[in-house]
Protein backbone atom coordinates (compact mmCIF):
# COMPACT_ATOMS: atom_id res chain seq x y z
CA UNK A 1 0.00 0.00 0.00
CA UNK A 2 2.99 2.40 0.84
CA UNK A 3 4.26 1.59 -2.65
CA UNK A 4 1.43 2.45 -4.33
CA UNK A 5 0.56 5.69 -2.02
CA UNK A 6 4.38 7.01 -2.67
CA UNK A 7 3.53 6.64 -6.03
CA UNK A 8 0.88 8.78 -6.34
CA UNK A 9 2.19 11.78 -4.06
CA UNK A 10 5.07 11.58 -6.68
CA UNK A 11 3.08 11.84 -9.34
CA UNK A 12 0.75 14.49 -7.50
CA UNK A 13 3.52 16.60 -6.07
CA UNK A 14 5.87 16.48 -9.07
CA UNK A 15 2.97 18.12 -11.16
CA UNK A 16 1.98 20.71 -8.59
CA UNK A 17 5.45 21.48 -7.20
CA UNK A 18 6.84 23.32 -10.87
CA UNK A 19 3.84 25.44 -11.05
CA UNK A 20 5.28 27.60 -8.30
CA UNK A 21 8.99 26.90 -7.67
CA UNK A 22 11.08 26.28 -10.53
CA UNK A 23 11.01 23.18 -12.99
CA UNK A 24 13.50 21.06 -10.88
CA UNK A 25 11.32 21.37 -7.68
CA UNK A 26 9.85 17.95 -8.79
CA UNK A 27 13.02 16.32 -7.27
CA UNK A 28 12.63 17.95 -4.04
CA UNK A 29 9.09 16.94 -4.21
CA UNK A 30 10.50 12.84 -4.51
CA UNK A 31 13.19 13.56 -1.57
CA UNK A 32 10.84 14.42 0.58
CA UNK A 33 8.14 12.02 -0.19
CA UNK A 34 11.15 9.17 0.19
CA UNK A 35 12.05 10.48 3.26
CA UNK A 36 8.62 10.88 5.23
CA UNK A 37 7.12 7.18 3.28
CA UNK A 38 9.41 5.22 4.67
CA UNK A 39 10.70 1.95 2.77
CA UNK A 40 13.44 0.61 1.61
CA UNK A 41 15.70 2.01 -0.69
CA UNK A 42 15.35 0.06 -3.82
CA UNK A 43 12.19 0.67 -3.08
CA UNK A 44 12.32 4.17 -3.16
CA UNK A 45 14.06 4.59 -6.13
CA UNK A 46 11.23 2.81 -7.79
CA UNK A 47 8.57 4.36 -6.90
CA UNK A 48 10.36 7.99 -7.30
CA UNK A 49 11.31 6.66 -10.94
CA UNK A 50 7.61 5.38 -11.66
CA UNK A 51 5.87 7.97 -10.27
CA UNK A 52 8.01 10.78 -12.98
CA UNK A 53 8.32 8.87 -15.69
CA UNK A 54 4.03 8.11 -15.55
CA UNK A 55 3.58 11.91 -15.21
CA UNK A 56 6.26 13.10 -17.32
CA UNK A 57 5.24 10.86 -20.09
CA UNK A 58 1.62 11.82 -19.83
CA UNK A 59 2.08 15.39 -19.76
CA UNK A 60 4.90 14.73 -23.13
CA UNK A 61 2.31 13.41 -24.81
CA UNK A 62 -0.59 15.57 -23.78
CA UNK A 63 1.58 18.49 -24.88
CA UNK A 64 2.42 16.57 -28.50
CA UNK A 65 -0.94 15.86 -29.51
CA UNK A 66 -1.83 19.16 -28.84
CA UNK A 67 0.52 20.56 -31.47
CA UNK A 68 0.25 17.42 -33.75
CA UNK A 69 3.64 16.18 -33.13
CA UNK A 70 5.22 19.54 -34.87
CA UNK A 71 7.96 19.94 -32.88
CA UNK A 72 8.67 16.58 -31.68
CA UNK A 73 8.93 14.84 -34.80
CA UNK A 74 11.44 17.71 -36.33
CA UNK A 75 13.98 17.44 -32.63
CA UNK A 76 13.24 12.94 -33.43
CA UNK A 77 15.18 13.99 -36.83
CA UNK A 78 17.82 15.74 -35.14
CA UNK A 79 18.54 13.55 -32.80
CA UNK A 80 19.25 9.99 -34.05
CA UNK A 81 15.50 8.58 -33.37
CA UNK A 82 14.35 8.41 -36.92
CA UNK A 83 12.20 10.79 -36.61
CA UNK A 84 9.83 8.51 -33.83
CA UNK A 85 8.13 11.40 -31.46
CA UNK A 86 7.32 8.23 -29.61
CA UNK A 87 10.97 6.99 -28.69
CA UNK A 88 11.33 11.40 -27.89
CA UNK A 89 8.42 11.22 -25.64
CA UNK A 90 10.11 7.71 -23.93
CA UNK A 91 13.18 8.97 -23.59
CA UNK A 92 11.93 11.91 -22.01
CA UNK A 93 10.20 10.12 -19.78
CA UNK A 94 13.10 8.12 -18.91
CA UNK A 95 15.18 11.02 -18.10
CA UNK A 96 12.58 12.70 -15.68
CA UNK A 97 12.08 9.06 -14.27
CA UNK A 98 15.69 9.05 -13.41
CA UNK A 99 16.54 12.23 -11.94
CA UNK A 100 13.06 11.63 -9.30
CA UNK A 101 14.65 7.97 -8.71
CA UNK A 102 17.74 9.22 -7.40
CA UNK A 103 16.24 11.86 -5.36
CA UNK A 104 14.10 9.38 -3.89
CA UNK A 105 17.31 7.43 -3.06
CA UNK A 106 18.34 10.06 -1.52
CA UNK A 107 15.79 10.85 0.67
CA UNK A 108 15.39 7.36 1.46
CA UNK A 109 18.89 7.87 2.35
CA UNK A 110 18.72 10.79 4.84
CA UNK A 111 16.49 8.97 6.34
CA UNK A 112 18.37 6.36 7.02
CA UNK A 113 21.14 8.74 7.90
CA UNK A 114 18.56 10.14 10.25
CA UNK A 115 17.81 7.80 12.36
CA UNK A 116 20.89 5.89 12.63
CA UNK A 117 21.91 9.79 13.99
CA UNK A 118 19.60 9.59 16.71
CA UNK A 119 20.20 6.07 18.07
CA UNK A 120 24.08 7.71 18.68
CA UNK A 121 22.50 10.19 20.22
Amino acid sequence: MKFIVAIFLTALLGYAAPLYFPWWSFAVTSAVIAAAVHQKSWKAFITGFIGMFLLWGALAFIIDVNNEHLLSQKIAQVLPLGGSYILLILISAFVGGLVSGFAALTGSFARRIGAMNQDIA
